[in-house]
């Protein structure tokens, strides 16, 4: 282990059977790994989880997508679709504190292993379930990926220009975003069922958890009555300026810097006047509020572009930030990459696989007394077959052997 980083033993004792794919599921999972928790991922024998993407009889050459969501767990392969294999899978799920699966509409329950099914098996068992849409909805059955849930959930519609088409987030709330609302709620579950040896059932589905990363929006829609527009490169609910991205130099795709100053701290916008070497904009009858520079923002907007075109984003963060006035440079994949601080801190964290060798990926974000948990390797499909078999439920190594011969594992 890094110097930089520590094992969690948090969760350490909790037994996790894991269904999901993709991403959705997997964040959640994967946090919870993260926090020492065991997580053994049922996968299919062939291709495994889709997200694997896997290709039969052809080299994995996309590993990196599975790496991302799959670091710190263990992967065995049974066959569903065996007799055999659905009774290993429910033996280990009798042996089980948390099951999630985010497999599409129905699926679960035609293998068997719906809510009711587990209970009987396991009624302590804490049962999760991450879909597109939630049960009542009328697209209950439909599937949903990230943007369909970002579509249906609002955030698409207050990203973009103003006055233009809706863009969506480059970022994948939908899928990641909801993983987390179901990952926090398991740890309020486990909690609960410490002191109660209660389980429960728990379900989210990903165009509601968008609406709880919209709440700013909601307070804004309250505020003027009407739906949110987007408003591009600005924030403040159109009440707050300036507030936006400004270009930089040299002038390249990512060369700007957000500059914000906020309505509850009215110093902001002076401190901005006297970093740019402007003291008369500060009673400038034009900029004199908030609400006035917003309304005037096509004559404010000039000025403080022309100061930033002349500094890099780096220097412009320094300057602005540097005088209390929040502020931040757009940094790129391959910058935030390469940022030292970063891999120093921990929050980037170098994944050494097996097969695939060093994997620089991000980690778990909270530090614990100093430092955040560690990056262990995702697993070679079906890799701990034979070790979660043998520790949960006993096998010999010779019966492991021959339910691979059955074609069970």
């Amino acid at each position: 282990m890094a110097e930089n980083s520590t094992d969690l033993d948090f969760l350490a004792g909790v037994k996790i059977v894991d269904f999901t794919q993709f991403e959705a599921g997997p964040s959640c999972t994967e946090a919870l790994a993260w926090l020492g928790a065991e997580v053994v991922k049922i996968e299919n024998p062939k291709v495994g989880d889709p997200g694997r993407r896997l290709r039969p009889g052809q080299p994995d050459d996309d590993p990196y997508y599975f790496h991302m969501f799959n670091a710190n767990k263990k992967s065995i392969t049974v066959n569903l679709k065996s007799p055999r294999g659905l009774e290993l899978v429910k033996d280990l799920l009798r042996k089980a504190d948390v099951c999630v699966e985010n497999m599409a509409p129905g699926t679960i329950e035609r293998l068997g292993l719906g809510y009711d099914d587990v209970k009987a098996l396991n009624p302590g068992i804490i049962y999760c379930q991450i879909k597109g849409f939630g049960t009542g909805s009328p697209y209950e059955k439909n599937l949903a990926f990230d943007m369909i849930a970002q579509a249906t959930g609002g955030t698409i519609s207050v990203t973009g220009e103003r006055g233009r088409q809706p863009v969506k987030p480059g970022i994948s709330l939908g899928d990641t975003g909801t993983g987390m609302t179901m990952a926090v709620t398991i740890l309020g579950a486990l909690r609960k069922r410490d002191k109660t040896g209660e389980g429960c059932r728990l379900q989210v589905a990903m165009q509601d958890a968008m609406l709880h990363y919209m709440r700013t929006n909601f307070s804004t829609q309250a505020k003027f009555g009407k739906a949110v527009e987007r408003d591009g490169t600005r924030s403040g609910g159109g009440t707050n300026g300036p507030s936006g991205l400004y270009p930089c130099a040299p002038g390249g795709l990512n060369d700007y810097v957000w500059i914000m100053t906020s309505r509850g701290n009215p110093e902001h916008w002076s401190r901005l006047c006297k970093v740019m070497g402007r003291e008369d904009l500060i009673d400038d009858p034009r900029f004199a509020t908030p609400t006035l520079r917003v309304k005037n923002d096509a004559e404010l907007d000039p000025i403080i572009r022309a100061w930033t075109q002349t500094r890099t984003k780096y220097e412009a963060m320094e300057l602005v930030g540097g005088a209390g006035i929040p502020a931040g440079p757009v940094l790129d994949t391959m910058e935030l990459q390469n940022d030292p601080s970063l891999e120093a801190r921990g929050a980037m964290q170098t994944m050494q696989h097996p097969t695939h060798g060093g994997f620089k990926m991000p980690a778990w974000p909270v530090r614990v007394n100093g430092k955040p948990p560690g990056v262990k390797a995702s697993p070679i499909l079906g890799q701990h077959t034979a070790d979660v078999l043998t520790e949960w439920l006993g096998m010999s190594p010779a019966e492991v052997e021959g339910l691979k011969g059955d074609g069970v594992l």
